[in-house]
C-alpha cells in the first residue's frame, strides 16, 4: 500500500487528485470544530458524554460524523442524510417502475435519480436536523453547583427563539449540503468515492478515542489489575484478525462456468470462448448490519426522550432488553443482519434477469438447460452464498459486542460496521489508485 502510495505520488496528475482530496479533508474537519450558534457548548459536552456507552441513534450518527454530532458542529449530520437517501432510491427503485426505468436509462437516467438523491438529501437533512434540534430543546443538564442549564440558549415562541430555531436547523441542513457537495468534488477532481472517503475520515477521527481507552485500561492494568492488560492485548489481536478477515472475504466470490456458443456475423466468428460468472461472498456489504444496527437501537433512542424515573418495573426490563451488553439484544442482532442480508441481496439481485442476460448472449451454464433450470441454479448459489456471507457480518458484528461484555470495557468506539467501513474503503481506494497507475505506465505493442 505505501509502495502504492508513493508511486502514486510520483505522477504529477495522481498527485495533483491526492491533494485535492486531502484539502476536502481538511475542509471537512476544520467544518466539524465550527460550533452552531446559540448553544451551550460546556453543557452540551457534559450531555453527550454519556452516549457511547449507550447504543442509540445519536452514537451511530456521532460515529460516522467522527465526534461532530456530539459537538453539534456545522457538519454534525455528516453524510448519513446522503447515505439514508441512496439507500431509499435504492429500494424505490424497485418499487416504483418509473425510477426503475430510469436506473436503465444509461448515463441519463443515473443523472436525474442522482438529481433526485440531492433533493431527498436535503429533505432529510431538514427533518434530522429539526429533530436533533428538538432533542437539544428538551434537554437539560445539572451543573456541580446545582443549579440547571439549558443547552439552547435562546427558547419560547418570542423574536429570540424563532430566529435562533432557524438558525440551528438551517446550518444543520446547509452542512449536510455542503458535505455532499464535497464528497460529489472528490469524485470529479480527487481519488476514491467522495462519500466514502469522507464516511472513512469521520470513522478515523475517532481512533484516539479508543486508544485512549486502551492505554488507560493498560494503564489501570500496570497499577495491580493484570486482567486489563490481558483485555487490551486481546482487543489488538482480536482487530487484527477482523481486518484480515474483512480483507480475505472481501475478495472472495464463488466463479460459476459460462460457456458461449459460437456465432458467425459476417465472415466473422464470434464466441466459442469459456468464462464465468462472479458472484462475491459480501454481495450486500455493510448494509444489513447498518439496517439491524438502526431497527435495534431505536428503543434506546426513544429511553433518551421520556423520564426514566417514571417507568414501571416491566418497561425497565424491555429496555434493558436492547443495551448492547444484553445477550438478548446480541442474539437478535445475529438474527437480524443475516434476515437483512437476505432481504438486500433479494431486491438487488433478481436470478431471472440474469438468467436472460446469458440466454440473450448465447451463454449456458455447463450441466444446466438454458431458461428456469439455471435461473433456479443461480438462485440457489447466491442463496448459498448470501449465508456464508451474512455469518461472515454476523461474526464482526458481534465480536465487539461479545468483548465489551466479558472484557466489562466501554467507550470503545470500533464496532463490526465502522471496521468494515475502514478496510472496504482503503481497499477501494487502493484499487483505483493502482487501476490508474497501470493505466499510466501501460506499455504498449509500439515499446
Amino acid at each position: 500500500m505505501l509502495k502504492t502510495i508513493a508511486n502514486a505520488w510520483k505522477v504529477p496528475d495522481l498527485r495533483k487528485k491526492m491533494l485535492f482530496t486531502i484539502f476536502i479533508v481538511f475542509i471537512f474537519r476544520f467544518g466539524s470544530a465550527i460550533p452552531v450558534p446559540f448553544l451551550d457548548v460546556e453543557a452540551l459536552r457534559q450531555l453527550t458524554s454519556s452516549w457511547n456507552e449507550t447504543n442509540n441513534m445519536l452514537s451511530y450518527f456521532d460515529m460516522f460524523s467522527g465526534g461532530a454530532f456530539s459537538n453539534a458542529t456545522l457538519f454534525a449530520m455528516s453524510v448519513t442524510p446522503y447515505i439514508n437517501s441512496s439507500i431509499i432510491m435504492q429500494l424505490l427503485s424497485v418499487a416504483i417502475p418509473a425510477l426503475e426505468r430510469l436506473s436503465k436509462e444509461g448515463t441519463e437516467g443515473r443523472k436525474k435519480i442522482g438529481t433526485i438523491t440531492r433533493y431527498v438529501t436535503v429533505a432529510l437533512g431538514i427533518i434530522q436536523g429539526t429533530a436533533y434540534y428538538i432533542y437539544l430543546l428538551r434537554s437539560q443538564v445539572k451543573a456541580e453547583d446545582g443549579s440547571i442549564h439549558n443547552i439552547v440558549q435562546y427558547q419560547g415562541w418570542n423574536l429570540s427563539g424563532i430566529f435562533s430555531a432557524i438558525t440551528i436547523i438551517m446550518v444543520f441542513t446547509a452542512g449536510t449540503a455542503l458535505m455532499m457537495w464535497l464528497g460529489e468534488q472528490i469524485n470529479q477532481n480527487g481519488l476514491g468515492n467522495g462519500i466514502s472517503i469522507l464516511l472513512f475520515v469521520g470513522i478515523i477521527a475517532r481512533l484516539p478515542v479508543t486508544m485512549l481507552v486502551l492505554w488507560d485500561n493498560f494503564q489501570v492494568g500496570l497499577a495491580g489489575q493484570t486482567m486489563n492488560i490481558v483485555y487490551t492485548v486481546a482487543f489488538v489481536v482480536i482487530f487484527l484478525i477482523i481486518i484480515w478477515v474483512i480483507v480475505f472475504m472481501n475478495d472472495a466470490e464463488r466463479r460459476i462456468p459460462v460457456m458461449y456458443a459460437k456465432r458467425v456475423v459476417g465472415r466473422k466468428m464470434y464466441g466459442g470462448q469459456s468464462s464465468y460468472l462472479p458472484v462475491k461472498v459480501g454481495l450486500s456489504g455493510v448494509m444489513p448490519i447498518i439496517f439491524a444496527s438502526s431497527i435495534l437501537s431505536i428503543p434506546q433512542t426513544i429511553l433518551m426522550f421520556i423520564d426514566q424515573n417514571s417507568l414501571s418495573d416491566f418497561w425497565k426490563g424491555f429496555f434493558n432488553i436492547f443495551s448492547p451488553t444484553n445477550w438478548v439484544y446480541i442474539i437478535l442482532y445475529f438474527i437480524m443482519i443475516i434476515g437483512f442480508g437476505y432481504f438486500y441481496v433479494t431486491i438487488q439481485y433478481n436470478p431471472v434477469e440474469m438468467s436472460n442476460n446469458l440466454r440473450q448472449n448465447n451463454g449456458t451454464i455447463p450441466g444446466i438447460r438454458p431458461g428456469k433450470p439455471t435461473t433456479d441454479f443461480i438462485a440457489r448459489i447466491i442463496s448459498r452464498i448470501t449465508l456464508i456471507g451474512s455469518l461472515f457480518l454476523a461474526f464482526v458484528a458481534i465480536v465487539p459486542l461479545l468483548f465489551s461484555k466479558i472484557s466489562g470495557m466501554s467507550g470503545l468506539m470500533l464496532g463490526g460496521t465502522s471496521v468494515i467501513i475502514l478496510v472496504g474503503v482503503a481497499l477501494e481506494t487502493m484499487r483505483q489508485l493502482e487501476s490508474q497507475l497501470m493505466m499510466r505506465h501501460y506499455k504498449g505493442f509500439l515499446d
